[in-house]
């Protein structure tokens, strides 16, 4: 079918500039026979009657040439007709594809169609606005991989608006302001000043009360806003979505909201005994992807009309089942002269038991792809193995590859981004520390709270959060780590967007990740030759959520009962009125199995045996020297030690302590300047503790020993 439609489109394509052709010729040659050549014009007696029958032949022939072209049009337009699949609810809107030009709208052009069918024009460099309502850790995460597909295609600039709750917000926007795309803007409104819109709607549907927020929209969004794109987060595009937002010029005067049919049987009520669903045309819409002329919709008092909707069906229904879908197909029920019914491909909906594919026929077919299923991922489809690696392809997809500018669309460059771009050019290439000072300009992008993250502050202000950074080759720590340390951790990794989809995988699999809420994973997408080993530290220290934080390394694994110790040690030594760091004395083993100590005495019993070491003895003494490990082994209390040069101890401290020097990539001398700077900025007070402490392995990975110690944050 679909070589069918493009060898009638070539050979009528041929026939047109054929006809076209010889009616010039034609033309030139009635000419030529009375003796009055076009080329020669000019140059003949320029008498009235002469421009009178001039004019008139010319006009004649004009007329005959649009004749004939009308009825190539009609004829293209006729094999696109053949060419196209019959499917959806014909007997009311329109197929946004097939409006002829004079606005006629008939039965037999309301069908979805294949690349045959003329897609509407959209202006080089007009804005699109995309709108969509994300809410929590897991929807934050999913409406990543569609932002990729849609920035992957486009071709125009984009202003997405987020209707978000506080969680998605700062996840969200901070993940923008650190992607810095072009010609994409960004806006946030509080999910929490709409909720009183939609509360009283009792709801079944998994989204809550965030599955009814689309209902609220023209009073969400700016007053000026006229029309917009609504997504759900569960969307990929598999084209420009320019194509999806040319359709508003299809809409009739009186349409106001397009949307793609139902493909499942929910709407007909014949799915089980005794289903009844809320009222609907046929099989009825689904709202996944709308179009919705937020404009004309003020026009006509939407939120009134949705409103008495609702109000109605809940007196018999008592409840939705499918969020705000349900109030929409009631509402088109009542007022089908509103929906503008948008071809099937533009929304192909991968739950059970539905009608997708009869939505393609090719690969080319394919425009939007709906994974909203409960199931997503694994929902049964013939073709669900080609739909699931186009999905994982954007979930992989690096995103620093889609910070490119658009061809002939200058974008309004941000502050931040004009700042960059100034020191970039400062930068002398010649300078043997070039790269270095140029990674320090480097803006990775950061995806804050990667999974799910819940975290209630103690009463007595003591909580400690142990803070540290990651690369892929350190992840089979992170069981232990969990293991030995109850109180809330804040984790920065270092990963490219494949491995940080290996990690999540990774997590979601252990049974001791999964069950551990209070840990924060930072993902700091990779950029760039350098490890930037302090400012991923950083990410992780400005997401701690508790009064003190503990600074340590990934392969330190805490001993059992520190979380407490270090609490009461807290409250002991005054720190929330004085300045003062906790040192907590750091040993080593080059066991990878080991008998956790768990007392002093069989800590220090495994030190005489050689089974234990302090920290970096043999390769760098002067590290830990001024802890005193010798006053250690008698110590029954805290006791304060000196900074002194090259110092980089693991410490406890407030949380408000001043950052990593990000100029530091790589391994080496980051602790230590880190160290300096506590001590110079507010002359800390070094208090040793006398029994716990931190141990660290030395990993292995199946087997294979990794770095030696001193490497391993080179990664």
């Amino acid at each position: 079918m679909h070589l069918l439609c493009r060898g009638r489109l070539k050979l009528l394509v041929a026939s047109l500039t054929a006809v076209v052709l010889l009616t010039w010729l034609y033309l030139l040659a009635g000419n030529l026979e009375n003796g009055r050549s076009l080329l020669l014009a000019p140059c003949l007696p320029d008498t009235p009657a002469a421009q009178v029958l001039e004019r008139a032949v010319l006009e004649s022939r004009v007329r005959e040439v649009e004749e004939e072209n009308r009825q190539i049009k009609l004829q293209l337009s006729q094999a696109q007709g053949t060419a196209e699949g019959n499917y959806g609810n014909q007997q009311w809107g329109a197929s946004a594809d097939t409006v002829p030009e004079d606005g006629d709208n008939t039965a037999e052009e309301k069908n979805n169609h294949t690349d045959c069918s003329r897609s509407p024009t959209v202006q080089k460099c007009e804005l699109i606005h995309v709108a969509c309502v994300c809410a929590g850790h897991n929807a934050s995460r999913d409406v990543v991989t569609l932002v990729k597909s849609v920035l992957f295609h486009r071709r125009n600039p984009l202003h997405f608006h987020f209707i978000t709750d506080s969680v998605a917000s700062r996840i969200l926007s901070s993940l923008f302001q650190s992607w810095m795309v072009p010609s994409v803007q960004v806006s946030f409104y509080d999910a929490e000043e709409l909720k009183s819109e939609v509360s009283w709607i009792p709801n079944k549907h998994y989204s809550g009360i965030y599955g009814l927020m689309k209902l609220t929209l023209t009073k969400a969004l700016p007053s000026d806003l006229a029309k917009v794109i609504v997504l759900d987060t569960d969307i990929t595009f598999a084209t420009d979505i320019a194509e999806l937002w040319g359709i508003f010029k299809k809409f009739t005067d009186k349409q106001v909201i397009g949307l793609v049919e139902n493909q499942s049987d929910w709407y007909l009520g014949n799915l089980w005994k005794n289903h009844r669903p809320w009222p609907a045309l046929g099989r009825g819409f689904n709202t996944g992807v709308i179009l919705l002329y937020l404009e004309r919709l003020r026009r006509i008092s939407w939120e009134q009309m949705w409103r008495l909707t609702a109000e109605r069906e809940l007196m018999s229904m008592l409840s939705t089942s499918l969020a705000d879908q349900d109030i929409f197909n009631a509402f088109i029920k009542q007022n089908p002269v509103l929906v503008h019914q948008l071809p099937c491909f533009w929304n192909v909906q991968l739950s059970d038991h539905t009608r997708s594919e009869q939505c393609y026929t090719e690969v080319s077919d394919l425009k939007v792809i709906h994974w909203n299923s409960p199931k997503k991922l694994r929902v049964k489809n013939k073709h669900v193995e080609f739909f699931r690696n186009l999905y994982l392809t954007f979930l992989e997809y690096d995103g620093n590859l889609l910070r490119r500018e658009l061809f002939g669309c200058p974008s309004q460059a941000s502050p931040e981004s004009v700042r960059l771009q100034a020191a970039l050019e400062d930068l002398d290439e010649d300078d043997q520390c070039y790269d270095f000072r140029r990674e320090r300009l480097t803006v990775h992008r950061v995806h804050l709270y990667f999974l799910q993250y819940e975290y209630t502050p103690t009463e007595d202000d003591t909580d400690v959060t142990l803070v540290a950074q990651l690369s892929m080759d350190r992840l089979q720590m992170l069981e232990a780590i969990c293991k030995h340390w109850e109180g809330p951790i804040s984790l920065a990794l270092y990963m490219s967007d494949a491995e940080a989809q290996q990690f999540l995988r990774y997590a979601q699999a252990s049974e001791v990740l999964k069950n551990r809420k209070n840990v924060g994973y930072h993902i700091v997408y990779k950029e760039g030759q350098f490890y930037p080993v302090n400012l991923v530290r950083n990410v992780a220290l400005r997401n701690a959520n508790t009064p003190y934080v503990f600074l340590t390394d990934v392969d330190f694994l805490p001993m059992y009962g520190l979380y407490d110790y270090l609490r009461k040690s807290v409250v002991q030594l005054d720190m929330a009125h004085t300045k003062k760091a906790l040192v907590v004395p750091a040993f080593e083993t080059l066991r990878y199995r080991l008998s956790f100590p768990k007392s002093k005495a069989e800590l220090l019993s495994m030190l005489d045996m050689g089974t234990l070491y302090t920290f970096r003895y043999h390769v760098w003494p002067k590290g830990h020297a001024p802890t005193n490990y010798a006053k250690w082994r008698t110590a029954t209390t805290p006791y304060k030690v000196e900074w002194e040069s090259d110092f980089e101890p693991y410490v406890v401290v407030r949380r408000d302590c001043p950052e990593y020097d990000q100029r530091f990539v790589g391994f080496g001398w980051n602790k230590v300047s880190h160290i300096m700077e506590l001590d110079a900025q507010v002359r800390l007070c070094l208090f040793a503790l006398r029994f716990r402490r931190p141990i660290r392995v030395q990993v292995s990975d199946f087997g294979k020993k990794l770095d030696p110690p001193e490497k391993n944050h080179t990664n």
